[in-house]
């Protein structure tokens, strides 16, 4: 392949499934500039971002991540390559540096705080995670063009530093009223840490109600949820999907009662903002949230949805609302009036699709 006839931009990644969420949002930014987009990832090509040359692949083994990680920059001859991962940061400077490309690293999670969720990642046998880790956010200070989903996620003293928040992309959102039966759902990665067994044990404790979840569960818990859900109180009650492209996500929450957002106060997410939240909200389901600072903020202030501390709690709260579905009504009503005020139809995707194209153009 030709300079010239290279793909605009090259996204690439060994962590992350070519279905992820935030890679659909991107690409679908950078196609609305007209920039051609070709990812490389995990998962089934299938997934991917529609328009964009998909190459995917299964996660396999340590070893072979650690392989794809030297040799993946490599291979993409896009003239501005971006990495998600902070493991492909040291090897995807080097390439952008020696090819004179444009590099653009994407820092989307605090990533050592993440580790500090991961039993795998502790002592001895976490270390190289942990320096990497480290390495890789001094080198994405040194990128291009370095993104941020949030404000307080490091590197603080980049070259060129862009807050590329986790805002819905409302193209993939379907608002539709509540239909039929009692039904939350749950879009995202499902683990305990992210409130996957509460949430389970939410909806055990609301008869009436079923529950969709709607991403990949970790293998570490998939034993024990699928054990679970299979009991005489929960059979066929909730549902697993698996992850799915954003688009088709969204479209299995159509005519649910209310969304669940239950992470758990671990240092990852502490001081979070999940973006369910605003894609609850934008779709009109009510939030029902632990009490984390960020969520806390969004829903009091919005109207939208109910905080719990237990539970209980959040069990007795479904059972209120399938009784009383005009708390809802009010909490949809509050939670579309708040996205329509705060939510425009411009995202932080389309800034960082704009400065794509400046440095596309040369003008960074």
């Amino acid at each position: 392949m030709s300079r010239s006839t290279a793909p605009d931009v090259g996204i690439i990644t060994t962590g992350h499934d070519v279905a992820d969420a935030r890679l659909h949002k991107i690409t679908a930014a950078l196609q609305h500039r007209d920039l051609s987009v070709e990812l490389w990832g995990l998962g089934e090509a299938e997934g991917g971002p529609a328009g964009a040359s998909v190459h995917a692949g299964p996660r396999g083994s340590l070893v072979q991540r650690l392989a794809r990680t030297a040799v993946l920059p490599w291979r993409t001859k896009a003239k501005v390559v971006m990495t998600v991962d902070p493991d492909m940061i040291p090897v995807t400077r080097l390439v952008t540096t020696l090819r004179r490309r444009k590099m653009v690293a994407d820092v989307h999670e605090d990533y050592d705080r993440l580790l500090a969720d991961r039993a795998w990642a502790q002592g001895l046998a976490g270390l190289p995670a942990r320096l990497i880790v480290r390495a890789g956010s001094k080198l994405a200070a040194g990128a291009d063009l370095t993104v941020v989903a949030d404000s307080h996620l490091a590197p603080h003293q980049a070259k060129r530093r862009l807050v590329v928040q986790n805002f819905p992309y409302v193209a993939f959102l379907t608002p539709a009223p509540p239909s039929g039966t009692p039904r939350a759902v749950y879009v995202g990665d499902l683990r305990a840490s992210r409130g996957l067994f509460d949430m389970v044990e939410t909806v055990a404790g609301a008869p009436d109600w079923s529950l969709d979840l709607i991403g990949p569960v970790a293998p570490s818990d998939r034993d024990q949820l699928e054990a679970r859900i299979a009991k005489p109180d929960l059979a066929g009650r909730v549902r697993l999907h698996g992850r799915q492209p954003p688009a088709d996500a969204w479209r299995l929450t159509e005519g649910a009662w209310a969304g669940l957002a239950m992470l758990q106060p671990t240092p990852a997410f502490v001081e979070a903002m999940p973006s369910k939240i605003y894609e609850y909200l934008a779709s009109g389901l009510p939030v029902l949230s632990t009490r984390l600072p960020r969520q806390t903020k969004v829903i009091e202030e919005s109207g939208g949805g109910v905080l719990v501390d237990s539970v209980a709690e959040a069990a007795e709260t479904l059972r209120r609302w399938s009784a009383e579905p005009g708390e809802l009504e009010k909490l949809r009503d509050h939670a579309l009036q708040w996205a329509a005020d705060h939510l425009s139809a411009t995202t932080p995707y389309d800034e960082l699709a704009d400065a794509i194209l400046s440095l596309l153009r040369g003008r960074a």
